[in-house]
């Protein structure tokens, strides 16, 4: 349990390891590629060493410096069997993701997951893939994964049921083992990383969005630069916006306009907050965000933004309990399959402070006040709840704890450190 007491402001600057989403695909393309890749400011987290550990049982080769990451690639036709099963840890995007390419082998091979990961859905990807022709066995479509060889895949033209970027870059992935033009259509827009990092080609259908990929698109040994982790700094950011007196500047962090909705929805709330972009890496842009306190309002939060706000929903929701007004957010009833369910992970911490919480099977509405200036939270051992919870500590009055802070690795190891670097008691 960590106790942490009420600040008095924030001010200074901090920059983060790179984006977690970007890691994990910079690993994926670098490991895919024949030849050397280097990565630079790729993330530390838990995660994305769950990538890095799975690429090293297919094949691919890492050497770690203070500055980089060197990979030497397997190339597309020298996949190894993996000599044991391939361990995801918590790790949803790695699994779907490597899905992909395990689909495509001349070999069998297992994936599993820690609990939190085993008890996620995988039917979403499952189907696809399926679909394509691949042989795969399941637990009632949830981890252990096992894909067994099967005949070339075939492409498909393939239309997401619920908006998911793992989803697509699964079926985008597979693809790229395949002659023919696989296209995954989508009608929400869902983060592009994969297709920016591959530079695919997309054609745009009425309210649709078609994008294709083939042996064409297949990764190439390159270098990456990764910005810095945008859901990291969300935290820090609302941290600064409630806190009085406050100034943050966040450096060299990924603005990707599918992973800055979090942000526009904050500056409807009133946020005062600017970005500038200075240039693209990989065709990922990114920039210095600046920050300042700011009297929130709460504000309607339309349906198609969701997909792209996922994982800053708690966070955003604290924004929300400090903001004017009743904050209310629906149709993210994904957030139930996350690394826990955080919609009754939200509603069960923010009782805790007396206010009136609504839950709904898709959302949730927080009114009233905070009656209650200290609190025993639960992290629910979800690194985003640990981490929206300690930041919401740091504004009571009396302060409050966390359970099993350390939870927080699984995305940002450096959680509070950093929080100690800008933070005035």
């Amino acid at each position: 349990m960590l106790k942490l007491e009420k600040i008095k402001k924030v001010n200074g600057e901090l920059s983060f390891k790179g984006d977690k989403s970007i890691s994990h695909r910079a690993i994926f393309f670098s490991s895919m590629a024949n030849g050397i890749s280097i990565i630079k400011n790729l993330s530390d987290c838990e995660d994305v060493n769950s990538t890095i550990e799975a690429f090293k049982l297919l094949g691919a080769e890492f050497e770690s410096t203070k500055e980089e990451m060197i990979v030497k690639g397997i190339g597309k036709e020298n996949f190894k069997k993996p000599h044991k099963e391939i361990y995801c840890g918590n790790s949803g995007t790695t699994a779907r993701l490597i899905s992909g390419i395990l689909a495509n082998q001349k070999f069998e091979s297992t994936l599993t997951g820690d609990s939190s990961l085993s008890s996620r859905p995988m039917r979403r990807i499952i189907e696809p893939l399926e679909m394509m022709g691949a042989k795969i066995y399941h637990n009632e479509f949830k981890l252990p994964l096992t894909f067994y060889p099967s005949s070339k895949l075939s492409a498909i033209k393939y239309e997401l049921k619920i908006p998911s970027a793992q989803v697509k870059s699964a079926v985008l992935i597979s693809g790229l083992f395949i002659d023919e033009i696989t296209s995954v259509v989508e009608k929400t827009t869902t983060r592009d990383h994969t297709e920016r990092m591959l530079n695919l080609s997309f054609e745009l259908y009425e309210d649709k969005k078609v994008i294709q990929s083939s042996s064409k698109n297949y990764p190439v040994s390159q270098d990456y630069f990764i910005p810095g982790d945008i859901s990291s700094a969300a935290f820090f950011i609302v941290l600064c916006l409630i806190s009085e007196n406050s100034r943050l500047i966040i450096k060299n962090v990924s603005i990707n306009p599918t992973r800055i909705g979090f942000v526009e929805i904050l500056k409807m709330m009133n946020a005062n907050i600017s970005i500038e972009e200075f240039g693209k890496s990989n065709n990922e842009p990114y920039g210095n965000i600046v920050i300042k306190s700011s009297q929130l309002k709460n504000v309607e939060i339309s349906p198609e933004i969701i997909p792209n706000i996922i994982d800053e929903i708690p966070i955003l929701s604290l924004a929300g309990v400090f903001a004017k007004g009743d904050f209310t957010i629906r149709n993210c009833k994904e957030l139930r399959y996350k690394e826990t369910d955080r919609i009754s992970a939200l509603c069960y911490n923010y009782k805790l402070l007396g206010l009136d919480v609504y839950e709904y099977e898709d959302g949730f509405t927080i009114s009233g006040s905070i009656k209650n200036q200290f609190a025993n939270f639960k992290s629910f051992d979800d690194h985003r709840i640990a981490m929206t919870f300690s930041i919401c500590s740091l504004l009571l009055g009396n302060g409050g704890s966390i359970d099993n802070p350390e939870c927080v690795r699984i995305s940002n190891p450096n959680f509070f450190n950093q929080l100690k670097s800008i933070i005035e008691n």
